[in-house]
């Protein structure tokens, strides 16, 4: 049985994690597929493989996991929260603890180079043996206390033939270490002149790489504010009314059916409908709109939203699973947990990254050991450390899941959901914007303006009536118009038999024993009825931006009937916020040619593809790929979903509530067309971001690893300290990171 399960992981340290641990769940038997996410630490597996084989493969590779219940807990994301927490705290403790065994070091070898005073002060007090003795004892505290955690995972992935960052760093320090004790204590070992020692650099890198942990650490724990601030939308008890007495429960004790007591100013616990009680609902958190709701018995109220006046009684009719507001928390931590495209480079550069960095770093030993300046060894061993140090494949693994973290979590935060991480690169990518018109660009709610009488044995009240009575049935937008003019007018609807729906032509019935069909122009013509007698009166209404439906009674043409359906206020601004990104608008229409025609020149629209049928919109997306490029499909998610799965990004306008919708990439929950724009904006600056992010973690290694190695010494006669390294290898994650955080302020 193929299911998905999500692990949460420990022990990831850099991006070549992110490809062992890959491996380790691919080789587990019957996963089907394994992506891992560094920035939430995190692999959602795909396949028929059992947990506990899938957390056993993952010890054997030396990580630790957890499986995390596929429903949200608030409480499970708070312990994870003080788990973070926790970690954050015993870094700071190793790093506080580092800094004060480090900096006498750093003092007793690093002042006397820099004062002359300070050093004869030292060789006049202490002198050089004692002086290199106590720096062999205090940096060998920092390597087995603050340390040992790079040795005690590096070292045996090292030997296994698997190394990471952790490697990278022991092997560094261990190497300046182990070269400074033989220096110290052996010194005949050495060549002659080459007994220097580097114990100052072994424990200021290990120092420096605790802080950009530390740092970085921080820096991650925001860029999941926006799953958290989702969280707590939802209170964690309710008063519940059972037997007419009020108790405090969890939520996981509430069930559908039970009735919920919401005071004034609290926030509602579950989905449910309002039983008793009037009041005003703050829904801003799942539509965006500032004006509360009124909301009386019978209307449906949401979880997370707020009660601002008034006592409501609630009967529940979601469990907390199953709520919006946790449909919405599951799509947010689904795309935060995606790759996009670009991450597929990005991981093969930094599976092979740490193994060509150590084979860098003995090429640069043993070329600074044969061509270096006399004595050569000491230059060689620091040279070659740097190149170790230097190397911070964090910041390459880091690079484009943070930007995705905090880049849909502030699309979240503006009604925006995306359902996998990789739509924000295809709407990036986007060559044209393809908008249904019905309920999209336009209110869809279109009234009823003009009825032009075809025969005179029928009034305009019998035709609305013989209209109305067989739209009572449609779901079609325009049926709302008919209805409700006879619903103005009082009037009573007989009923209709062998009720009939002609899918993208119009519908048909029997009423009083009458055939009464009711459908667009293509309809009447397959009844075999001609039309071309009123193609001037038809025009005129459509050249105005009137739908033209035509009613036929027995057979023949009873009546012309004009509907007219509004723009929504910012149809037009959002379209031409489009044309400023460089998009093309198309519009997608089931009307006459000349309805969408006046619709599109209203809007400045570039194309229309008019008098299409709902399977025809299929068709529209794919020629509309073929003229521009890449399709971005915007309707409502119900009709056009075809069409939304088609396009190579589908966006679903939905009323904030309405989210549930499978074809759709990205799911806008107000039911503005500008938001579109809004979705294009987080999408490009997210992209942006990453390709900043990306820049500087190539560019940094391209950059430095040379100088590491000195191939600016025989030039410029610069080396690149390896304490120097350490600190710009570790200010380089948090560089990436905090470059990523600044998409929270991203306004639109």
């Amino acid at each position: 049985m193929m299911s998905k399960i999500t692990l949460n992981i420990s022990g990831m340290h850099c991006g070549s994690c992110v490809g062992k641990v890959e491996k380790i769940l691919l080789a587990v038997p019957g996963v089907q597929a394994a992506a891992v996410n560094l920035a939430t630490e995190q692999a959602q597996v795909e396949g028929s493989a059992s947990v506990a084989a899938l957390l056993a493969a993952l010890q054997g590779g030396g990580y630790t996991a957890t499986a995390l219940a596929p429903e949200t807990d608030k409480q499970a994301e708070q312990q994870k929260a003080a788990q973070k927490q926790a970690e954050q705290a015993v870094l700071l403790r190793d790093l506080w603890l580092a800094a004060v065994l480090t900096l006498p070091v750093f003092l007793l070898e690093m002042g006397a180079h820099l004062i002359p005073a300070f050093h004869h002060w030292v060789m006049a007090t202490l002198g050089q043996s004692l002086n290199w003795q106590i720096q062999a004892a205090l940096t060998t505290l920092v390597l087995l206390g603050p340390g040992r955690r790079f040795i005690q995972t590096g070292m045996p992935l090292l030997l296994k033939g698997q190394p990471e960052m952790n490697s990278l760093v022991a092997l560094g320090t261990l190497s300046a270490w182990g070269f400074s004790v033989v220096a110290t204590f052996m010194p005949q070992l050495l060549p002659q002149g080459s007994a220097q020692v580097y114990f100052e650099a072994a424990a200021v890198i290990v120092t420096l790489i605790l802080l950009g942990r530390y740092l970085e650490a921080r820096a991650k724990g925001q860029t999941g504010a926006a799953i958290k601030q989702l969280l707590n939308l939802q209170p964690a008890t309710a008063t519940l009314i059972k037997d007419g007495q009020q108790q405090s429960v969890a939520l996981t004790h509430i069930q559908p059916g039970d009735l919920l007591l919401v005071r004034a100013g609290e926030r509602i616990a579950l989905d449910g409908i309002v039983e008793l009680g009037e009041s005003y609902i703050d829904e801003s958190m799942l539509s965006g709109e500032p004006l509360p709701k009124a909301k009386q018995p019978g209307d449906t109220v949401y979880a997370g939203t707020v009660n601002k006046q008034g006592v409501l009684q609630v009967r529940v009719n979601k469990a907390a699973g199953d709520t919006v507001l946790a449909q919405i928390i599951a799509l947010v931590q689904q795309a935060q947990s995606g790759k996009l495209p670009i991450q597929a480079l990005v991981d093969k550069v930094t599976a092979i990254f740490v193994p060509v960095v150590i084979v860098l770093a003995v090429v640069t030993f043993v070329t600074w050991l044969l061509w270096g300046p006399a004595p050569a060894l000491g230059p060689a061993l620091v040279n070659a450390v740097a190149v170790l140090i230097i190397a911070c494949p964090c910041a390459m693994g880091l690079a484009t899941p943070t930007s995705i973290m905090v880049g849909t979590g502030r699309a979240a935060q503006l009604g925006i959901l995306f359902r996998q991480g990789s739509a924000l690169q295809t709407l990036r990518d986007c060559k044209v914007v393809a908008l249904d018109k019905t309920g999209t660009l336009t209110l869809g709610k279109p009234q009823l303006t003009d009825t032009l009488i075809q025969q005179t044995d029928f009034s305009q009240q019998d035709v609305l009536i013989l209209a109305a009575a067989l739209e009572q049935q449609s779901e079609h937008p325009l049926a709302e118009a008919l209805l409700a003019a006879a619903a103005k007018q009082q009037m009573a609807l007989p009923p209709v038999r062998d009720f009939t729906v002609h899918s993208g032509m119009g519908v048909s019935g029997t009423i009083n024993g009458q055939q009464v069909a009711i459908g667009a122009d293509r309809f009447m013509r397959q009844l075999q009825l001609d039309v071309t007698a009123h193609e001037t009166q038809v025009e005129t209404l459509a050249k105005s931006g009137k739908t033209v439906l035509y009613l036929a009674v027995e057979h023949k043409l009873a009546a012309i009937l004009a509907v007219a359906d509004t723009l929504k206020p910012g149809s037009a601004a959002a379209v031409a916020a489009m044309h400023q990104l460089g998009l093309k608008v198309a519009m997608v229409s089931g009307d006459n040619r000349h309805t969408a025609d006046a619709i599109a020149r209203l809007l400045q629209i570039d194309t229309v593809v008019a008098e299409v049928l709902p399977q025809g919109k299929v068709e529209a997306v794919k020629q509309l790929r073929t003229k521009f490029g890449a399709v971005a499909f915007v309707g409502d998610g119900i009709n056009d979903a075809p069409a939304l799965a088609e396009a190579d990004i589908g966006l679903a306008v939905g009323n904030g509530t309405d989210i549930a919708i499978e074809a759709a990439d990205v799911v806008l929950m107000q039911a503005d067309i500008m938001a579109v724009v809004s979705a294009i904006g987080v999408s490009r600056a997210t992209l942006r971001n990453i390709r900043q992010n990306l820049f500087w973690a190539f560019g940094y290694n391209a950059l430095l690893l040379p100088v590491a190695a000195g191939v600016l010494y025989p030039a410029f006669g610069i080396v690149l300290s390896p304490m120097l390294a350490a600190g710009a290898m570790a200010l380089s994650s948090v560089f990436v990171v905090t470059n990523a955080l600044r998409l929270h302020r991203l306004t639109l």
